[in-house]
């Protein structure tokens, strides 16, 4: 099956959602290819406890806002797939799934979406595919000799899961906090950390976490001092149940391990802890091997861009991997505003071809 139109958007999570309500109101003809059965992108496979990090208010998609959870200052993740699902039928955007995208070709004045189901061509192609899909876990002395369990963040569901046990976390972010003020109370929990953790004062969350990316990105293109944006404020959002935890003295964090020993770890002073599971929430990387024929690949597999326009292919667009594709792009609140700016650009290029 070969299909033609003038926008494949590849991802139909938040980014995806947000790229298709800007191109539904320019007029554009375009499509959304969604690897998932159902709505929702990686929100419907996080663990159960997950809250957003701003009241619902504040985290919403561009023309919708997202209704209050009752009695939740902060969405849970069903709250949020509900709302990703709600948005897509409000909106009537043309999702099409379960379709895999295999590869992108260029082909003459045209992109070439290969998937496994069929070929699309098209003028542009906008990639939003994420990272919960391209988990990372570093390298560390030992670790095929471990005899227990190693998950990443995305394998963790629950507690119940672990009752009992011994659970080293590794991680100091967001999904190391959570996860760890998870497990506090039905575990023998240690919490692993690079460095120490830093938590944002209480009164902080999603939103001036998005003003200050925000900030960064207009300093920077002004030429003026970089003000470190959110790295400057903190690591971990105090969300109530890592507040809860941490206040209960729960949340006492361990430098990095040297070493992982068949029965567990052990640090450089000889210290060692007894582990059944060790859970990495050690971060991700973008998930663009489908853009691998391209050939732009570069930095930590990122590929440079302006704005959200890939510099050596302006015809692809990348949104929602982080700051590098818009500020706070990875984010529900943040992500609007990159999509916004990218369906501008394939307007005006689709305007100038016609």
């Amino acid at each position: 099956m070969t299909n033609k139109t003038q926008v494949v958007v590849i991802g139909g999570g938040q980014a995806g959602l947000a790229a298709g309500y800007h191109l539904r109101r320019l007029g554009l003809d375009f499509v959304i290819l969604d690897a998932q059965t159902e709505p929702g992108g990686a929100w419907q496979h996080t663990w159960d406890s997950l809250r957003q990090f701003s009241p619902a208010a504040y985290s919403s998609l561009p023309g919708r806002l997202m209704p209050a959870q009752r009695g939740e200052t902060y969405p849970d993740a069903q709250h949020v797939v509900e709302y990703l699902a709600d948005y897509e039928k409000r909106y009537e955007l043309p999702v099409e799934r379960p379709v895999s995208v295999l590869g992108v070709h260029r082909d003459d004045q045209l992109l070439c979406v290969e998937t496994d189901f069929g070929t699309w061509h098209a003028r542009t192609v906008i990639s939003a595919t994420g990272s919960w899909w391209r988990p990372f876990l570093p390298a560390v002395p030992g670790q095929a000799t471990f005899e227990g369990r190693q998950l990443h963040t995305v394998e963790y569901r629950a507690p119940a899961d672990f009752a009992g046990q011994r659970v080293i976390v590794v991680g100091g972010g967001n999904s190391g906090a959570q996860i760890a003020a998870d497990l506090a109370y039905a575990t023998d929990l240690t919490w692993v950390t690079q460095r120490s953790p830093r938590f944002l004062a209480d009164d902080i969350d999603g939103r001036a976490l998005f003003d200050a990316a925000t900030a960064r990105r207009r300093a920077l293109d002004e030429g003026r001092t970089d003000t470190g944006g959110v790295a400057s404020l903190g690591d971990i959002v105090a969300v109530p149940p890592v507040r809860e935890a941490r206040d209960r003295g729960l949340l006492k964090a361990s430098p990095m391990f040297a070493r992982l020993v068949p029965g567990g770890a052990e640090w450089a002073d000889g210290t060692h802890a007894e582990a059944d599971t060790i859970i990495w929430c050690t971060g991700f990387r973008p998930a663009l091997s489908h853009l691998a024929p391209l050939g732009l690949r570069g930095w930590r597999g990122h590929i440079l861009v302006s704005g959200t326009r890939a510099s050596a292919e302006p015809r692809l667009h990348l949104l929602g991997y982080g700051d590098w594709t818009g500020p706070a792009s990875a984010t529900l609140i943040g992500v609007g505003r990159a999509a916004r700016d990218a369906a501008r650009e394939i307007g005006q290029l689709l305007a100038a071809d016609s």
